[in-house]
């Protein structure tokens, strides 16, 4: 995929997040915003990414340090550079949205491995998410386990599960996802 770039977000890719992360969880109640959104971020700037693919915005991932059994509330911001400072093992796929138009290509799992190949670079021990709008086959299938005694704020709503795995050795480059999935769900 030659056409395709996966680089670090940056100020101007701010609408075109907020944008499709409205697209893709507004009908659901999970739209979080754009404060909430920039607050993720800034708590872990090299850890969040932008798709580029065939010439137009394909994408974004939002990740940052957090602690295993813990997740971000969707209806609060981020206090500050609080996990960066006190790094914990375990890195959280806060979000991870592809554009409509780039769906059913692989982009997601694209996503997902570059931010594996980020955090074994960081020495993070493990990957963690929170599953929405059923999108646990998606995540299990990429080797993530449900926790489902890890309680979560109410703002994901019911159905939602915690869900987390181990940051195994590096591999190859994945092959085509054969679904375009949801919030940490692959959307």
């Amino acid at each position: 995929m030659s056409d395709t770039r996966i680089r670090l977000l940056r100020d101007e890719d701010w609408d075109e997040v907020v944008a499709l992360e409205e697209r893709a969880y507004a009908a659901s109640g999970l739209s979080e915003g754009r404060e909430a959104l920039r607050s993720r971020h800034r708590a872990s700037p090299s850890t969040c990414f932008v798709l580029e693919h065939a010439g137009g915005f394909g994408g974004y991932l939002l990740a940052l340090p957090y602690p295993l059994s813990r997740c971000p509330d969707l209806s609060l911001a981020e206090e500050g550079a609080e996990q960066e400072n006190g790094r914990e093992s375990n890195l959280h796929t806060h979000d991870l949205v592809i554009a409509e138009w780039a769906r059913g290509q692989g982009l997601a799992r694209r996503m997902q491995w570059h931010l594996e190949e980020t955090g074994r670079a960081a020495r993070y021990r493990t990957l963690s998410l929170v599953a929405v709008l059923g999108a646990q086959a998606v995540w299990a299938a990429l080797g993530y386990r449900t926790r489902p005694e890890i309680g979560l704020p109410a703002s994901y709503g019911a159905g939602a599960v915690y869900m987390a795995k181990p940051l195994e050795p590096a591999v190859t480059d994945p092959a085509p996802e054969s679904s375009p999935g949801r919030r940490s769900g692959l959307m």
